[in-house]
């Protein structure tokens, strides 16, 4: 045999000594219920051995993206498990929502699935944390560790809070609910700095008289590509579902345009919904014309700044000249709303502003002659200054030491510090 062989034969017979060879094969990979195989119930077993929970019982919840286990701490509190699979992927798409966030595209991997679980696990820790302190309702982060999150439970003596979707509520209590709902997601929005971008009547849990919003591993800042997208989407899901229930409920673009807008003061929002209740009241039914402009605006490019504004002269141009610009679907997001609101209406000028006609020509000769003066004064002063430079130039001239004698100057200084 040939030393390459040799070399490898010995150093594989030294790596079984010492127990380095990998001997895992397709039963170590195999799942229980889809998530649970030989390391995620390494991991589930660690935290119960640093006392994270004490007991865990069997699967209260399943989804595209993960299972929800229950589990009871060392106080007797009521915990839930949420273990995110791993091997079986029934969430294809989650790479968009994972790629426009700045925290995590340079971490997150579409090969392996293990490694992007695990950062899904650590964003839904990340955005639940920042929903929590902006004071909206949700579940509260207790640990994680890989791709396992463990959470307070929605729920009482293990029966988890029903989904919205499931909730037997009356009228009133789902027009308290609809309310209490945009209010939150206006608040996920300017508070937070986040869109959920999958909030719909399956993924808010009804507990104690409250809503609480749950699956935020996908939610995605503001400055997310898609994020107006995906917010019309939310828009379009929360008034759908209130809406076939029997609640009054906004167009889109309202609801859309009550979320972003900067303007509103938070001592001012309950004012604000209840003059936009009185309109659907007396706006009744929405006609043909509106459903369409409805349509046309989930379709819409919205950009969020100025910047992003792509025909800006034409629009200024529109704005200017008073035209209707109903179909400028940028102007809450960016405060221009707000802007234009504050800028008095031009008055227009009539001859009893000026008097006569000899006033007006008077008038406009003299502002001319200031117009005229003003270059002048400044082509003057700019003449005296650019003398006085040349002038303090040639002085300092003057006093120049020639090239020749500074470097003589320079060696001499050379040579005594060698010395």
């Amino acid at each position: 045999m040939c030393n390459n062989v040799t070399t490898s034969i010995r150093g594989f017979i030294r790596e079984t000594a010492i127990g380095r060879t990998k001997t895992t094969d397709r039963a170590d990979r195999a799942t229980v219920e889809k998530v649970l195989d030989f390391k995620t119930i390494f991991i589930v077993r660690k935290m119960m051995h640093r006392h994270v929970y004490e007991v865990i019982h069997g699967c209260i919840s399943t989804g595209k993206e993960a299972h929800v286990y229950h589990a009871i701490d060392s106080d007797g509190k009521e915990l839930a498990i949420k273990v995110f699979k791993t091997s079986v992927l029934d969430f294809k798409d989650r790479a968009k929502y994972v790629q426009g966030d700045f925290r995590f595209r340079r971490v997150f991997r579409t090969k392996n699935p293990r490694k992007m679980m695990k950062t899904l696990a650590e964003k839904e820790m990340r955005n639940l944390m920042r929903i929590k302190d902006a004071g909206i309702r949700c579940p509260t982060v207790r640990d994680i560790k890989h791709h396992v999150l463990v959470m307070d439970f929605i729920g009482k003596g293990g029966w988890a809070a029903p989904l919205l979707n499931d909730a037997a509520l009356s009228l009133d209590k789902l027009r308290e609910g609809y309310r209490e709902i945009i209010i939150a997601m206006r608040m996920l929005y300017q508070k937070a700095k986040l869109v959920h971008t999958d909030l719909s009547e399956f993924n808010i849990l009804y507990f104690e008289g409250h809503l609480y919003i749950i699956d935020v591993s996908q939610a995605v800042e503001l400055f997310d590509d898609n994020a107006n997208d995906f917010l019309r989407q939310d828009c379009l899901h929360v008034s759908g579902f209130f809406k076939k229930r029997g609640v009054a409920v906004m167009t889109v673009r309202e609801l859309f345009d009550f979320i972003v807008d900067p303007s509103i003061a938070e001592e001012a929002v309950d004012s604000y919904l209840d003059e936009v209740q009185q309109k659907i009241v007396n706006r009744g039914d929405i006609s043909v014309v509106d459903e369409i402009a409805e349509s046309v605006f989930l379709q819409a490019y919205i950009p969020s700044t100025l910047n992003q504004v792509m025909e800006v002269e034409a629009d200024v141009l529109r704005l200017t000249s008073g035209e209707d610009t109903e179909d400028m679907y940028y102007k809450t997001i960016t405060g221009l709303r707000q802007a234009l609101s504050c800028v008095p209406p031009s008055q227009p000028e009539s001859e009893s502003d000026y008097g006569d006609d000899e006033d007006v020509s008077i008038d406009s000769q003299s502002s001319s002659g200031i117009e005229a003066k003003e270059p002048l004064d400044k082509k003057v002063a700019r003449k005296e200054n650019k003398k006085k430079v040349k002038e303090e130039k040639k002085e300092a001239r003057k006093h120049k030491l020639p090239k020749a004698v500074k470097k003589r100057r320079k060696k001499l200084a050379q040579g005594g510090n060698r010395r």
